[in-house]
Protein backbone atom coordinates (compact mmCIF):
# COMPACT_ATOMS: atom_id res chain seq x y z
CA UNK A 1 0.00 0.00 0.00
CA UNK A 2 1.47 3.35 -1.07
CA UNK A 3 1.94 5.98 1.59
CA UNK A 4 0.12 9.24 1.12
CA UNK A 5 1.96 12.33 2.21
CA UNK A 6 0.64 15.81 2.77
CA UNK A 7 1.52 18.27 -0.02
CA UNK A 8 4.90 19.91 0.45
CA UNK A 9 6.24 23.27 -0.68
CA UNK A 10 7.81 23.76 -4.09
CA UNK A 11 11.50 24.43 -4.76
CA UNK A 12 12.54 27.95 -3.83
CA UNK A 13 9.48 28.55 -1.66
CA UNK A 14 10.29 29.63 1.89
CA UNK A 15 8.43 28.15 4.82
CA UNK A 16 6.69 30.99 6.68
CA UNK A 17 6.02 28.73 9.69
CA UNK A 18 8.86 26.18 10.11
CA UNK A 19 7.16 24.71 13.18
CA UNK A 20 4.46 23.12 11.01
CA UNK A 21 7.03 21.56 8.69
CA UNK A 22 8.84 19.88 11.56
CA UNK A 23 5.51 18.90 13.13
CA UNK A 24 4.45 17.28 9.85
CA UNK A 25 7.72 15.29 9.67
CA UNK A 26 7.33 14.10 13.26
CA UNK A 27 3.71 13.03 12.69
CA UNK A 28 4.73 11.13 9.54
CA UNK A 29 7.56 9.42 11.45
CA UNK A 30 5.15 8.32 14.20
CA UNK A 31 2.65 6.94 11.68
CA UNK A 32 5.42 5.18 9.77
CA UNK A 33 6.54 3.57 13.02
CA UNK A 34 3.01 2.27 13.66
CA UNK A 35 2.85 0.85 10.12
CA UNK A 36 6.19 -0.93 10.50
CA UNK A 37 7.76 -0.69 13.99
CA UNK A 38 10.96 -2.37 12.75
CA UNK A 39 11.60 0.04 9.87
CA UNK A 40 14.52 2.42 10.04
CA UNK A 41 18.05 2.05 11.28
CA UNK A 42 19.22 -0.31 13.99
CA UNK A 43 19.75 2.70 16.27
CA UNK A 44 16.08 3.73 15.79
CA UNK A 45 14.92 0.21 16.64
CA UNK A 46 17.12 0.10 19.74
CA UNK A 47 15.95 3.53 20.87
CA UNK A 48 12.33 2.49 20.32
CA UNK A 49 12.76 -0.58 22.53
CA UNK A 50 14.94 0.95 25.25
CA UNK A 51 13.42 4.38 25.72
CA UNK A 52 15.48 7.54 25.78
CA UNK A 53 17.84 6.83 28.68
CA UNK A 54 20.78 5.86 26.45
CA UNK A 55 23.75 7.93 27.63
CA UNK A 56 25.88 10.05 25.33
CA UNK A 57 29.51 8.89 25.22
CA UNK A 58 32.69 10.70 24.26
CA UNK A 59 35.57 8.34 23.47
CA UNK A 60 39.10 9.64 23.00
CA UNK A 61 42.00 7.30 22.25
CA UNK A 62 45.69 8.01 22.18
CA UNK A 63 48.75 5.74 22.03
CA UNK A 64 48.68 4.88 25.75
CA UNK A 65 45.07 5.10 26.93
CA UNK A 66 41.38 5.44 26.16
CA UNK A 67 39.28 8.05 27.94
CA UNK A 68 35.54 7.55 28.00
CA UNK A 69 33.13 10.17 29.30
CA UNK A 70 29.46 9.26 29.81
CA UNK A 71 26.74 11.77 30.59
CA UNK A 72 24.36 10.21 33.12
CA UNK A 73 22.03 12.94 34.42
CA UNK A 74 19.84 11.83 37.30
CA UNK A 75 21.75 8.56 37.83
CA UNK A 76 23.13 8.00 41.31
CA UNK A 77 26.58 6.50 41.74
CA UNK A 78 25.08 3.63 43.75
CA UNK A 79 22.83 2.71 40.78
CA UNK A 80 25.73 2.62 38.31
CA UNK A 81 27.54 -0.61 37.40
CA UNK A 82 30.79 -0.44 35.40
CA UNK A 83 32.58 -3.65 34.42
CA UNK A 84 34.89 -5.14 31.82
CA UNK A 85 34.10 -8.53 30.31
CA UNK A 86 36.50 -10.06 27.78
CA UNK A 87 37.76 -6.72 26.47
CA UNK A 88 34.34 -5.07 26.43
CA UNK A 89 33.50 -2.17 28.77
CA UNK A 90 29.91 -2.49 30.05
CA UNK A 91 28.01 0.44 31.58
CA UNK A 92 24.68 -0.35 33.25
CA UNK A 93 22.40 1.80 35.36
CA UNK A 94 18.86 2.04 36.54
CA UNK A 95 17.22 5.38 37.14
CA UNK A 96 14.10 6.00 39.13
CA UNK A 97 12.54 9.26 40.13
CA UNK A 98 9.44 9.86 42.23
CA UNK A 99 7.99 13.32 42.65
CA UNK A 100 5.13 13.97 45.03
CA UNK A 101 4.61 17.69 45.42
CA UNK A 102 1.70 19.13 47.38
CA UNK A 103 0.90 22.83 47.25
CA UNK A 104 -2.05 24.89 48.37
CA UNK A 105 -4.14 24.43 45.21
CA UNK A 106 -2.58 21.43 43.40
CA UNK A 107 -0.76 18.11 43.78
CA UNK A 108 1.84 16.81 41.35
CA UNK A 109 2.73 13.11 41.30
CA UNK A 110 5.22 11.81 38.72
CA UNK A 111 7.13 8.55 38.47
CA UNK A 112 9.91 7.90 35.95
CA UNK A 113 11.83 4.67 35.58
CA UNK A 114 14.38 3.49 33.08
CA UNK A 115 17.51 1.47 32.64
CA UNK A 116 20.24 1.09 30.07
CA UNK A 117 23.14 -1.15 29.19
CA UNK A 118 25.86 0.19 26.93
CA UNK A 119 28.83 -1.87 25.69
CA UNK A 120 32.07 -0.48 24.27
CA UNK A 121 34.57 -2.93 22.70
CA UNK A 122 38.07 -1.89 23.76
CA UNK A 123 40.13 -4.23 21.58
CA UNK A 124 42.22 -5.32 24.58
CA UNK A 125 41.72 -6.66 28.08
CA UNK A 126 42.99 -3.95 30.47
CA UNK A 127 44.41 -4.48 33.92
CA UNK A 128 41.75 -3.12 36.30
CA UNK A 129 44.45 -1.54 38.47
CA UNK A 130 45.25 0.72 35.48
CA UNK A 131 41.73 2.14 35.26
CA UNK A 132 40.84 5.44 36.90
CA UNK A 133 37.10 6.10 37.29
CA UNK A 134 35.46 9.27 38.61
CA UNK A 135 31.79 10.20 38.89
CA UNK A 136 30.86 13.81 39.52
CA UNK A 137 27.70 15.81 38.77
CA UNK A 138 26.22 13.04 36.63
CA UNK A 139 29.32 12.59 34.48
CA UNK A 140 31.32 9.34 34.56
CA UNK A 141 34.92 9.61 33.36
CA UNK A 142 37.03 6.50 32.77
CA UNK A 143 40.73 6.60 31.93
CA UNK A 144 41.80 3.13 30.78
CA UNK A 145 45.53 2.62 30.28
CA UNK A 146 46.44 0.22 27.50
CA UNK A 147 48.58 -2.77 28.42
CA UNK A 148 52.06 -2.96 26.84
CA UNK A 149 51.04 -5.78 24.47
CA UNK A 150 48.14 -3.66 23.10
CA UNK A 151 50.50 -0.72 22.51
CA UNK A 152 53.02 -3.03 20.78
CA UNK A 153 50.28 -4.37 18.42
CA UNK A 154 49.50 -0.89 17.10
CA UNK A 155 51.40 -0.21 13.90
CA UNK A 156 51.28 3.16 12.17
CA UNK A 157 50.78 3.11 8.41
CA UNK A 158 52.42 5.99 6.60
CA UNK A 159 50.54 7.52 3.71
CA UNK A 160 52.73 8.44 0.74
CA UNK A 161 52.36 11.96 -0.58
CA UNK A 162 51.54 12.07 -4.25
Amino acid sequence: MAQQKLPTKTVGETDPMPFFGSLQKEIERVFDQFRDPFAGSARDIFAFSQGSLMPALDIVENDNAIEITAELPGVKEADLDVSIDDGVLVLKAEKSENIDEKKKDYRLVERRYGSFRRSVPLGFDPDTSNIKATFKDGVLTLNIRKPAEAIAKTKKIEIAKS
